[in-house]
């Protein structure tokens, strides 16, 4: 699979049903490798190894209900209390983040009502932490630290 601006580590492949699956920490199985899921995997080892990131408090494929349709979240991160923190948005490598992309994630956030947003195609991402008084979001230099969410 393509490199990643994430760090390597050994990410567990195999096959499985005759087709490449990799082994999801948080969801606790195998799942069809995709361009998206590889950046999924690496992005969470990326979250746990370097940020500080609590596996048990990330949730992987959340379903949330958003005017009256099912839709799924990549990746939810919850604070301590379980309260939704962090949404991201996967895209694959060759996905450019767009604003279409970008608007994706702001509408899972009218549910969830989190802090930050992230959006990464593996080669670029993006953070930004919400201001719900006033209206506004900032974007980050960089993902926040567990610790300081």
């Amino acid at each position: 699979m393509l490199k990643l601006n994430l760090p390597p580590f050994d990410i567990n492949v195999k096959k499985v049903n005759g087709r490449a699956s990799v082994f999801d920490p948080i969801r606790r199985k195998f799942v069809a490798v995709t361009p998206e899921e590889w950046v999924r995997q690496h992005f969470v080892n990326f979250l746990l190894t370097e940020k500080g990131y609590p596996q048990t408090l990330i949730a992987n494929e959340i379903q949330i209900n958003l005017n009256g349709q099912k839709k799924r979240c990549d990746s939810v991160i919850f604070d301590r209390k379980l309260t939704p923190a962090m949404i991201i948005e996967y895209k694959s490598p060759d996905v450019n983040i767009t604003q279409a992309v970008f608007d994706q994630i702001v509408r899972y956030n009218i549910v969830l009502k989190v802090k930050y947003l992230i959006v990464s195609n593996g080669l670029s991402h993006y953070c930004c932490r919400m201001n719900y008084q006033d209206q506004t979001y900032e974007y980050l230099q960089d993902i926040p630290l567990y610790n300081d969410l």
